[in-house]
C-alpha cells in the first residue's frame, strides 16, 4: 500500500477524535493517559524502525546534516507555536505538525513497508489525540460542532500531502535517504519529548497514567515481532 493511502487511517482517527471531543469532552486524566500511550507507541516506532535503518545506512555526514535540519525545523515549529494566537494561529501550527507527520510517514515507507505500517499505527494514535485537542480548543471559541469537526477534517488533508512529499525519498541515493531518515527520527523524538509528554505532565499523573507510556511502547514492540 502506498504511503499516502495509509495516511487515510490516521486522518480518519483525527476526525473521530474531533467528533468525540465535541460530544463527550474527555477529562484531563483520560487525555493525559492517551498522550502517554501515544508517546510510548511513537517512541517505539522511532527506536525500533527508523533508528536501526539509520544506523545501517553508514552515512555519518548525511545523518548529521539531516538531524541538524530536523532540530532546526522542530525548534522553528516550537517558536511558531509560542507566537500563534487565536484560532488562525492554532490552525497554522497544527497544520505544520500534521504536514510533518505525513512527511515522516512517507520517509518511513521509503525505509521499508514494515517500518511504514508500524509508523502508521503510531501516528494513528497520535493524530487521534491531536483531533481531540484541536476540537476541544476550537470548541472553546464557540464554534458549532459541525464546524469544529469540519475544520479538523480540513487540516488532516495535509497528512497525505506530506506523505506524497516524502514518497520520492525511496528513489534517492543511500546517503540522501539517510539524511531524510535522520530528519524523520528527530521529528518523532520531538513529538514525544516536547509535545506529547510535556502536555501530558501538565496535570498530576497517577501511576496507571504513567504506565500507559510503557504499555504503548510494549504494544508496538509486540506488534513488530508479530509481523516480523
Amino acid at each position: 500500500m502506498q504511503a499516502w493511502a495509509c495516511t487515510l487511517i490516521p486522518a480518519a482517527a483525527a476526525i473521530v477524535g474531533a467528533a468525540m471531543a465535541v460530544n463527550l469532552r474527555p477529562g484531563a486524566v483520560l487525555v493525559s493517559a492517551i498522550q502517554h500511550f501515544a508517546a510510548g507507541v511513537v517512541f517505539a516506532a522511532a527506536a525500533g524502525e527508523i533508528l536501526p535503518d539509520l544506523k545501517h545506512a553508514g552515512s555519518p555526514w548525511a545523518t548529521l546534516v539531516g538531524g541538524a535540519l530536523g532540530v532546526f525545523a522542530m525548534l522553528l515549529v516550537k517558536s511558531l507555536g509560542k507566537r500563534a494566537k487565536g484560532p488562525a494561529g492554532l490552525m497554522a501550527v497544527t497544520g505544520i505538525d500534521i504536514l510533518v507527520d505525513g512527511l515522516v510517514l512517507g520517509i518511513a515507507f521509503a525505509a521499508g513497508a514494515k517500518a511504514g505500517m508500524l509508523l502508521t499505527v503510531a501516528l494513528t494514535i497520535e493524530v487521534l489525540f491531536l483531533g481531540l485537542t484541536v476540537a476541544t480548543q476550537f470548541g472553546e471559541t464557540g464554534a458549532s460542532k459541525g464546524k469544529v469537526v469540519g475544520l479538523t477534517a480540513g487540516l488532516v488533508v495535509l497528512l497525505p500531502l506530506g506523505a506524497l512529499l516524502g514518497g520520492p525519498v525511496a528513489t534517492l541515493s543511500a546517503p540522501i535517504q539517510a539524511g531524510f531518515l535522520s530528519f524523520g527520527l528527530i521529528a518523532l523524538l520531538y513529538l514525544v519529548t516536547e509535545e506529547l509528554l510535556v502536555e501530558a505532565h501538565e496535570i498530576e499523573n497517577r501511576p496507571w497514567v504513567t504506565a500507559m507510556f510503557f504499555a504503548g511502547f510494549l504494544l508496538l514492540l509486540l506488534l513488530d515481532q508479530a509481523i516480523a
